[in-house]
Formats: structure tokens, sequence, C-alpha cells
């Protein structure tokens, strides 16, 4: 897994489709989702950690963007 679409693909494989319609709660949602399946031990714990390190990855930089946007 690199990126955002690895981890939409990931969650897909356990019936989880998410499109919220803004890309940074489509990630917030797929956080949640990715840790409803941890806690129910469903995925390996080594998916999960690289997968939850590109969504916080993937929402800092969405932040960064909203702070640049706001700046201009």
């Amino acid at each position: 897994m690199k990126n955002l679409y690895d981890v939409q693909q990931l969650l897909e494989k356990y019936g989880v489709l998410v499109h919220v319609g803004k890309r940074i709660w489509d990630i917030e949602l797929m956080a949640l989702e990715l840790d409803n399946i941890n806690h129910s031990r469903l995925i390996d714990k080594h998916d999960y950690l690289i997968a939850k390190m590109i969504l916080r990855r993937e929402h800092e930089h969405e932040e960064r963007k909203e702070k640049e946007k706001h700046r201009s």
C-alpha cells in the first residue's frame, strides 16, 4: 500500500465504500471504518498500521491545502 487509492481498495475488500463528497471527510470516514475493522480483528496489524499512516499523511496534506486556500 502506497496511497489513498490503495487504502480504498483495502476497505472495499471488507465491503466498505466511502464517498462523502469532500476529500478530507472521505479520509476521516475511512479512518473510522478502518478502526472498526481493526477492532473486529479482521485485518492484519501491519496492513492496519500502514493504512493509518497513509490516511494521516493524506489528511495532513488536505489540511495544508485548506490553510493555503484561506490565506489567499
